[in-house]
């Protein structure tokens, strides 16, 4: 749920020694400079003080929603939303897909890098691109963080959306009427 650039290190002793030994340059990774000024406590750079701030923002909705509930929620999102890729015709990329992000493969005929501008420029709807060999040819979707039902629903609209402007021929409503149906079920797959 955090903005990306915090990152923490974890160092078995046998690492620390590595650590004390390293002649290689550095300067923010500097390990030996964030011990010493741990000991102090202090840190030896600025640190990015809105990334704790959201890290511990973030912490405290996850410890009051509950771990396993945070699990199945994004789980259950990513489920709506793959059913609802699966409904447009379009194919998932990843054969065993992860609940963090849906990848779908864009279509034959669309360019994915002007798909993605549009969803955002038109829709408001950010998806992001594929990288390096991917660039183009795949759009992906998160799930994680703070996202609930209206996200995967206004995802699957976007990207129906987009697509049939595009000239994709799509049956509109078709993703978004299935995500709806599957967000109705729990986790079992039984509609609640």
């Amino acid at each position: 749920m955090t903005p990306p650039g915090l990152a923490f290190i974890a160092l078995s002793e046998k690492a620390w020694r590595m650590v004390e030994s390293s002649k290689l340059p550095k300067y923010y990774f500097d390990l030996k400079k964030a011990r010493e000024a741990k000991g102090k406590g202090t840190t030896p750079f600025t640190p990015a003080i809105t990334l704790i701030i959201g890290l511990r923002e973030s912490l405290r909705l996850i410890v009051e929603e509950g771990i396993d509930n945070v699990v199945a929620r994004h789980a259950r999102l990513a489920r709506a939303m793959r059913e609802a890729v699966e409904a447009m015709g379009l194919e998932l990329f990843a054969e065993r897909p992860a609940n963090a992000v849906t990848a779908i493969k864009v279509p034959e005929g669309i360019d994915g890098v002007e798909l993605v501008k549009r969803l955002r420029s038109a829709h408001g709807v950010t998806f992001a691109g594929g990288q390096e060999r991917l660039k183009g040819k795949i759009v992906r979707v998160a799930h994680l963080g703070w996202m609930d039902e209206l996200d995967v629903v206004t995802a699957a609209a976007a990207l129906e959306m987009g697509l049939k402007e595009m000239g994709h021929p799509i049956e509109a409503g078709k993703g978004v009427a299935t995500a709806v149906r599957s967000l109705a079920k729990d986790a079992r797959g039984a509609v609640r």
